[in-house]
C-alpha cells in the first residue's frame, strides 16, 4: 500500500503545472533589482504551465506607452475579426455637382500615392480624381462627408487647394428612392495587415484610430472614456484581470494611461493560445532583426538576437517592453514597465540595455538534435 501511494503522489506530481515551474536565472533578478530601472513593474509566465516565475510589482498599475498598443491591437480583432476591410466610396448624387464621400473611417487611407502604392494603402484622391475625369474641370464641385477621420479630410484640402469644397454632413437615412450612386471605391487591406504594421513600427496614429474604431464596433463612442469601456470589455471576454486600466488614447503618448505588467502579460498568454490574435503576435517586432526593435541587442545583449519578440515603448521617464522571449524548447511572456526614470535619453537607453541583458539571460535557441 505505501509502495502505491507513493506512486500515485509521484503521479500527482507529473501532471501538477507547478511542478514544473523553473526560475529565471540570477542574472535576472539582480539587472531587475539595477538602481537605474528605478523600482520597475516587471512579470514572467511559462506559457506551457500558465506559472508565474517572476514578479515585483506586478500589480501596480503604471504608464505603458506604446506597449498599450497591444491592447489597442488585440480590442480591434476583438470587434471586427483580423480579416476586415474598411471601404471609402464616392457616390453621386441628383444634382450633378454634388457628390458623397462614404467612409468607414480606415485608418489606413492616404493620399499620398507612393505611400499607396508601397504599402499597399488606399488612395482618397483616386476617388475625387475619378469625378474631375468624367466632369473636365472642378468648377462649382462639392464633396459631402461623412465616416471619415478629420486628418484624412484635412489632406484632401490641403491636396485640391481651394477648386473643392468639402462640406461634413451626418450619414443620411437609408431611402431606395434616393440611395446615392456609387461610383467607385478603395479598400484598405485586411486588420491583420494594418496591425502588423502599427505593431512593427509603433505608429501612433494607426494604433489610435484601430482603437477608437473598434470602441464603437463594440456599441460605445469614439471618446476617451469609450476607450476605456472598449478595452475592459475586449479584456473581460479573454479572462484578462483588468484592475487599474486607465487610457486616454490607443497609442500610449498620454502620460496619465496606466496599465499593470500582470494585465499585460496576461493578454499575451491569451493572444499566442487564440488563433485570431495570431496578427498580434506576428506584427511583433523581433530582437536585433525588425521593426523598433532593429537595433537593439545588439552588443551586450547580442546573444538574445533572433529570439524575443516584443512591443517596445517609451514617453519621458518611462521605457517599456512586452512580449515573447525564446528559452529552448519554451517560450516565456514577460513584461516591463520602468515608469520612474529620470526622463532624459541617456537614462531611457540605459534602461533599454539592462532590461533586454535581461532578456539575455533568459534567451537560449532551440536545440536541434
Amino acid at each position: 500500500r505505501l509502495i502505491s501511494l507513493i506512486s500515485a503522489m509521484v503521479l500527482l506530481a507529473s501532471f501538477n503545472p507547478s511542478a514544473h515551474a523553473v526560475s529565471v536565472p540570477k542574472t535576472f533578478k539582480k539587472l531587475a533589482t539595477s538602481s537605474t530601472l528605478a523600482k520597475p513593474g516587471i512579470i514572467v509566465f511559462d506559457p506551457a504551465t500558465q506559472t508565474e516565475i517572476y514578479s515585483d510589482a506586478a500589480d501596480e498599475p503604471r504608464a505603458p506607452a506604446s506597449v498599450l498598443k497591444i491592447i489597442s491591437a488585440a480590442a480591434a480583432i476583438y470587434a471586427f475579426g483580423p480579416d476586415k476591410v474598411f471601404n471609402t466610396t464616392i457616390n453621386s448624387t441628383e444634382d450633378p455637382d454634388v457628390y458623397i464621400l462614404q467612409g468607414e473611417r480606415d485608418p489606413w487611407l492616404t493620399t499620398s500615392a507612393s505611400e499607396a502604392k508601397r504599402s499597399n494603402r488606399a488612395l482618397s484622391t483616386k476617388l475625387i480624381n475619378e469625378i474631375i475625369n468624367r466632369r473636365g474641370d472642378y468648377a462649382g464641385l462639392k464633396i459631402k462627408f461623412y465616416g471619415m477621420f478629420d486628418a484624412d479630410i484635412k489632406s484632401l484640402r490641403t491636396y485640391y487647394g481651394n477648386e473643392i469644397k468639402f462640406e461634413r454632413i451626418i450619414k443620411p437615412p437609408a431611402t431606395p428612392d434616393q440611395e446615392p450612386t456609387e461610383i467607385s471605391r478603395v479598400t484598405s487591406p485586411k486588420l491583420r495587415k494594418i496591425l502588423n504594421f502599427t505593431l512593427l513600427w509603433s505608429d501612433n496614429v494607426l494604433a489610435d484610430r484601430v482603437a477608437r474604431n473598434a470602441a464603437a464596433k463594440l456599441g460605445y463612442s469614439r471618446d476617451d472614456l469609450s476607450l476605456n469601456l472598449a478595452f475592459e470589455e475586449t479584456l473581460s471576454s479573454l479572462g484578462v484581470n483588468s484592475t487599474g486600466l486607465k487610457v486616454f488614447d490607443g497609442s500610449g503618448l498620454s502620460r496619465e494611461n496606466r496599465v499593470s505588467v500582470r494585465t499585460v502579460a496576461e493578454l499575451l498568454l491569451k493572444i499566442r493560445n487564440e488563433p485570431q490574435f495570431q496578427a498580434v503576435y506576428d506584427g511583433l517586432p523581433l530582437s536585433g532583426k525588425t521593426g523598433t526593435l532593429k537595433k537593439r541587442f545588439q552588443e551586450s545583449a547580442s546573444t538574445a538576437k533572433g529570439l524575443v519578440k516584443a512591443k517596445t515603448g517609451w514617453i519621458n521617464s518611462s521605457v517599456t517592453l512586452a512580449g515573447y522571449v525564446e528559452a529552448g524548447d519554451s517560450e516565456y511572456v514577460f513584461a516591463v514597465i520602468a515608469n520612474r526614470l529620470t526622463p532624459t535619453e541617456t537614462t531611457r537607453d540605459r534602461a533599454r540595455k539592462i532590461i533586454d541583458r535581461m532578456l539575455a539571460s533568459i534567451a537560449k535557441p532551440i536545440q536541434i538534435a
